[in-house]
């Protein structure tokens, strides 16, 4: 009904078109030569049509219906030669119905007329806006952006108080990497429109992609409080986030939500800082919202397995990624979270038979993966690697690690710093240090490699040829920081205290992120504690968790460089129990835990985790002092004797640069005297 009557209206509000105004099929020849007689009202009548036939396009989709309408636009067109708004309706149509080379065409023939004809700017912006997802696909030409990016270039000269265009130009510069010219056209929409949250909110996520959290925080809260929207909020909540102040993000969070309670961005923000913050029980309630809300996000029920498998409660974490697998075919993150779940229970064998079947799944025989597929190929590999390892399997993790070779950039270089790592785990220090030889002969301009090579030079006794190799990578640029942080370890593993610190002074100098300067302050505390300076040291660590409360790292040296001390025992408690509630499998946290409870004289849990901590890294040398000192102290002096042997037995494994002569001797002095009253014992039992 409704197309009948459109025709009916049409025939009551057109003129009639008389032969005069429309040409004979036979004087086709003489319009060739004579010039075109305009004719608006032929023109309105054949648009009117043609307008008619896009709208019913758009309601039945027929094919036929879109060539009428394109017909009547040429009809028009050839009535009225001189409107562009005609040309620019067939070209948009063109667009429309996916017959794009037609459409750049029409655009491109208007441009030629008129060069600031800002429709025809627009349109062909738009297409080639359409042709980016193709692109990013794996498809298309590669030149869209490029000419995305001129047309919009020209757009705001001609318009140049649209803010949405200046968006939009500094979106396309952003994808294209040119982060400054991005920045100038978000500060002109602002600039444009102070109050715009779009302008401000996308200007503070630039500033947040370069690292310059500082800047996005003042942006976002040039906005009155009274006139921040959910958006907004969740903009800040996500800044301080990048500037690691959990507490401040979860507050920005919970503004938002309280002015969008259906804002489930904003409760996956608020759950992930709950998280980062350590309230992990917290943000499995917030999770269990989004779930009921949203019964369908598998993402949901993986950051749900996440926290249980990081809590221990991996039936719960297992039934969390069943869920997620249920809703995902063909995933491959629920396999590889599964695997990590094994890990970490240490059911190593199901952990390999999954990660060994999703390789599997995953494998192309013509090996023609994208950068993607190898990157994922990478991470399985990895994955599988580090089970191997921690399953006392070295041989084959270094044949694991060796398949992520293949696979280039940096996954090559993973692969190559893996293969070095469980060479050195296992004390093989001349199969590291050949390892790192190869690495950089297969990959010479890799420069974090050629620092690895040199480390490994100054381990093996050439201190200097090591030295002199770091040193020169020094340019004279901001990338020196990474070159300064190398030679300060070095130096620290070779007792030459002042030039490790002056190193570091150097690295600060070039820090420009917080996440660098928390570094600077982390090596600089660890540098302090080896000297026995522990006062500046305790400050350095502290620095560090200001800026950052979940460094598990910082947590873990602190707690136990208190402890071990015997000061401050219950602090130094509550700092390692945190660090292994971060990261429950690392042998070294579980140590330092030990080491804690026994120093409370809490035997008993020491014993237990100090167990744990030697079936993690049975070959350090000082989890097996520690087991000895425990057992010496609850009377079981054989034990104890025997756990003394074995730490100075790895010592002896150990390359000089990990070993503390003070260290080693005062375990050689309690092990003569335990095996001395064994002796005694021995001859009164006798």
């Amino acid at each position: 009904m409704k197309s009948i009557y459109c025709i009916l209206i049409l025939l009551l509000v057109v003129p009639a078109v008389s032969a005069e105004q429309t040409p004979a099929a036979d004087s086709k020849s003489a319009s060739a030569t004579a010039p075109r007689k305009l004719d608006k009202a032929a023109a309105y009548y054949h648009y009117t049509l043609a307008h008619m036939y896009e709208e019913q396009v758009a309601v039945y989709g027929r094919s036929e219906l879109a060539n009428k309408a394109i017909e009547e636009y040429r009809l028009a067109i050839d009535a009225d030669p001189t409107s562009e708004y005609l040309t620019s309706a067939l070209a948009e149509l063109y667009a429309k119905t996916g017959r794009i080379r037609d459409a750049v065409l029409e655009a491109q023939d208007i441009l030629k007329r008129d060069p600031n004809n800002l429709e025809a700017h627009k349109l062909l912006g738009r297409i080639y806006l359409r042709s980016l997802g193709d692109v990013q696909a794996g498809q298309g030409s590669p030149n869209v952006l490029k000419l995305a990016i001129d047309q919009y270039e020209q757009i705001i000269k001609i318009e140049p108080d649209n803010v949405d265009d200046h968006l939009l130009l500094g979106r396309l510069y952003r994808l294209n990497n040119d982060l400054q010219k991005a920045e100038g056209e978000f500060k002109t929409a602002v600039k444009l429109e102070p109050d715009s949250e779009e302008a401000v909110t996308t200007l503070a996520y630039l500033y947040n992609e370069e690292g310059d959290t500082a800047r996005a925080g003042e942006v976002l809260s040039s906005i009155p409080d009274a006139s921040r929207s959910a958006k907004l909020y969740s903009a800040l909540g996500y800044t301080y986030e990048q500037q690691k102040q959990y507490k401040n993000s979860i507050a920005a969070y919970r503004k938002a939500i309280e002015l969008d309670r259906d804002n489930l961005d904003a409760i996956r923000g608020l759950a992930q800082n709950l998280m980062n913050d350590g309230q992990t029980d917290a943000a499995l309630e917030q999770y269990k919202i989004i779930a009921d809300a949203n019964p369908e996000d598998a993402q949901t029920y993986l950051r749900m397995a996440e926290i249980y498998r990081k809590s221990g409660k991996f039936d719960l974490a297992m039934d969390s990624l069943k869920k997620a697998g249920s809703m995902v075919q063909d995933s491959i993150e629920v396999p590889y979270n599964m695997a990590a779940v094994y890990q970490a229970q240490g059911r190593y064998d199901e952990a390999i038979q999954v990660l060994q079947d999703l390789l599997k799944k995953t494998e192309k025989t013509d090996n023609s993966y994208t950068q993607a597929e190898k990157n994922n190929r990478s991470v399985f590999l990895e994955r599988l690697g580090t089970i191997y390892r921690d399953n006392k399997n070295d041989s084959q993790a270094v044949e694991t690690f060796r398949k992520m070779l293949v696979l280039g950039d940096e996954n090559a270089e993973r692969g190559y710093q893996q293969i070095i790592d469980t060479y050195r785990e296992a004390k093989q220090w001349q199969q590291a240090t050949d390892t790192a030889k190869e690495a950089v002969q297969k990959l010479p301009n890799n420069r974090s490699l050629k620092m690895v090579y040199a480390a490994q030079l100054s381990d093996m006794g050439q201190p200097d040829a090591g030295l002199q190799q770091v040193k020169s990578l020094l340019k004279g640029t901001p990338e020196d920081r990474d070159v300064y942080i190398t030679l300060s370890q070095m130096y620290s593993r070779l007792r030459r205290w002042p030039e490790a610190e002056a190193a570091l002074d150097k690295a600060e100098q070039l820090s420009s992120k917080d996440d660098d300067k928390q570094y600077v302050y982390f090596l600089r505390g660890s540098t302090y504690e080896r000297q026995k300076k522990y006062d500046p040291a305790e400050e350095m660590f502290r620095k560090v968790l200001a800026g950052d409360p979940q460094n598990a790292t910082a947590l873990n040296y602190l707690g136990y460089m208190l402890a071990d001390r015997g000061v401050k025992l219950d602090e130094a408690l509550g700092l390692i129990k945190k660090a292994v509630d971060l990261d429950p499998a690392n042998g070294a946290y579980l140590d330092s835990l030990g080491w804690a409870y026994f120093k409370l004289g809490k035997y008993e849990s020491a014993e237990d985790t100090l167990i744990k901590a030697s079936q993690r890294i049975g070959t350090d040398p000082t989890v097996q002092d520690h087991l000895g000192d425990l057992y010496q102290k609850t009377g079981r002096l054989k034990l104890a004797a025997a756990h003394w042997e074995r730490a100075i037995a790895e010592w002896n494994k150990t390359v000089a640069a990990e070993v503390d002569q003070n260290d080693l001797a005062r375990v050689q002095k309690k092990l003569e005297s335990a095996k001395m009253k064994l002796a005694k014992e021995d001859s009164e039992n006798k």
